[in-house]
């Protein structure tokens, strides 16, 4: 769904990425980030669920790209893995992941307010086919400049989903909402997703008919960076992933 991976072996991995995946010049971070993943989990027999990933966008990737993935560590526990996207000779996303076998704890604890859900949408729009939300399915317009809120949040969901494990899933998705810093901006201007890390709330994430409620927020923006907070809650109002974001700004 996603796009074609054919194995070189094991490590190495040949994906064409079609250009109704692009965002600008560059294939969109949430599927770039989603390959990675799972170039990682075949590269490893029997891995434990997804615990976090540190995500770098370092450069475009675009058409015919390579992954390479290596075991940096594997233990009872746990497992980490780089993933690298390389464009040519250039590295363009480096990826770490962490894989935890989940265990008992006597400490339980959520701190986390929950968002004013909107009902799920039954009408949708989707993007033109020249841009990565051609992909993806969500109630009305993303995003509104001016209106002075540095918070965007939103029903949205992938198009085509069947055979894609959860957690691919929800990496694809969760960056699909546009910087939250745009509600600031009184024009339009470029910017750039640098840094990604995500937290995986969960072992068994799962929604209704594909629909996850996205929320990001942005607490800092200066020198044309700024830093967001994000959150993806499934349809029954629970948080499945936690995430932070560095963003450049153009402005």
């Amino acid at each position: 769904m996603l796009a074609q991976i054919s194995a070189n072996n094991q490590n190495i991995h040949t994906v064409h990425i079609d250009p109704t995946w692009y965002q600008g010049r560059t294939a969109f971070g949430g599927l770039s980030s989603a390959l990675a993943y799972q170039a990682a989990v075949l590269s490893e027999d029997d891995l434990p669920p997804l615990q976090s990933a540190q995500i770098a966008f370092a450069g475009p990737i675009s058409g015919e790209v390579q992954i390479k993935t290596q075991l940096l560590r594997r233990g009872r526990n746990a497992a980490f893995i780089k993933s690298e996207i390389m464009s040519g000779d250039t590295i363009s996303l480096s990826c770490t992941f962490l894989f935890v076998k989940r265990r008992e704890s006597k400490i339980e604890f959520i701190d986390m307010p929950k968002p004013d859900f909107p009902p799920i949408p039954t009408e949708t729009r989707s993007g033109p086919p020249e841009f990565f939300t051609y992909h993806l399915e969500y109630p009305d317009k993303r995003l509104t400049l001016g209106s002075g809120k540095p918070r965007l949040a939103n029903w949205h969901r992938l198009r085509e989903s069947e055979g894609l494990s959860p957690f691919a899933e929800l990496m694809c998705i969760g960056d699909a909402l546009p910087p939250s810093v745009m509600g600031l901006f009184e024009q339009q201007a470029m910017v750039s997703s640098m840094n990604w890390h995500i937290n995986m709330l969960t072992d068994n994430p799962q929604t209704e008919n594909g629909w996850w409620f996205l929320d990001s927020e942005t607490h800092h923006a200066s020198h044309g960076a700024s830093s967001q907070n994000m959150t993806v809650w499934d349809s029954g109002g629970r948080a499945v992933m936690k995430a932070m974001q560095s963003v450049a700004l153009f402005i």
